[in-house]
């Protein structure tokens, strides 16, 4: 469970999505107002996510977020004002009890996800607020090796556990995704969400880059080979986000995605 919505075998797609970072109270309410209106139309399970901080920029002059007090803020309006589950990344232990009072699903980043004491307060913290905790796949791991973190989170507490294939380092400046990773990840016996926007990151260089044309290529191979939810960052104005442009889908590409995405899913589960 991830606020009210089911996420699993035999469910409909979740949907993760939002802005890289929370720029602004009013970025965050014109996303959520369009994510809503998918949802209250479509049927879609969405949840929202926007980040307090980006503790991981390439570049120390690199914009990072608003910070923990006012992120959080933010995404409390967002939620009450919208009716949307809520979510957000943490990077210290410290994070995991106030992030998890305020939004549904804690997310521990790929490149955090090795780190004991923030999956042993993320796990904590989400048995003490009835949350679920999302651990992404690092980049540098086998899919195999997250069991892991996963037994981390569990023997810490948390019951409702999400795990995230977000591409593989492969050479310079590209990852690659191995969709054998879902079903492998999925043999822990949680759900499995394929993040279709980090997956065509470029890194390297001053800023990280990125190629938001292969987004929808990348989730239909992922929804084809069982993910049961998908992670999509979306802005307005991609090109001019203060994060993760590059990789970002245009919030006006979002609706038809998402349909296109459900409709596969139906597909796939008529296979049985």
């Amino acid at each position: 469970m991830v606020g009210p919505h089911r996420c699993g075998d035999g469910e409909p797609l979740l949907f993760i999505a939002g802005p890289c970072v929370a720029e602004s109270a009013g970025l965050l309410d014109e996303v959520a107002s369009e994510l809503k209106t998918i949802a209250t139309e479509t049927g879609a399970r969405i949840v929202f996510k926007a980040s307090f901080d980006k503790a991981n920029r390439t570049s120390l002059a690199s914009y990072r977020g608003p910070g923990l007090e006012t992120g959080l803020a933010m995404l409390a309006e967002a939620a009450e004002t919208h009716g949307l589950p809520v979510t957000t990344d943490l990077h210290e232990p410290s994070q995991a009890d106030p992030v998890a009072a305020v939004c549904d699903l804690l997310q521990v980043p790929a490149f955090l996800a090795r780190q004991t004491d923030l999956l042993v307060a993320c796990g904590r913290a989400a048995a003490k607020h009835s949350r679920a905790v999302n651990i992404k796949k690092p980049q540098f791991i086998a899919p195999e090796d997250l069991v892991h973190a996963v037994t981390k989170c569990q023997q810490s507490g948390a019951a409702n556990l999400l795990t995230t294939e977000r591409g593989t380092t492969f050479g310079y400046g590209r990852l690659v995704n191995d969709f054998q990773c879902l079903p492998i990840m999925k043999a822990f016996g949680h759900p499995v969400v394929f993040d279709a926007t980090h997956s065509v990151q470029r890194p390297g260089g001053s800023t990280t880059g990125g190629n938001r044309a292969m987004v929808a290529p990348l989730a239909r191979a992922a929804v084809a080979a069982g993910a049961d939810a998908v992670f999509l960052e979306t802005h307005p104005t991609p090109d001019t986000a203060k994060s993760d442009g590059p990789n970002m889908l245009p919030l006006g590409r979002v609706r038809s995605l998402i349909d296109e995405l459900t409709q596969l899913r139906t597909l796939v589960q008529s296979f049985g």
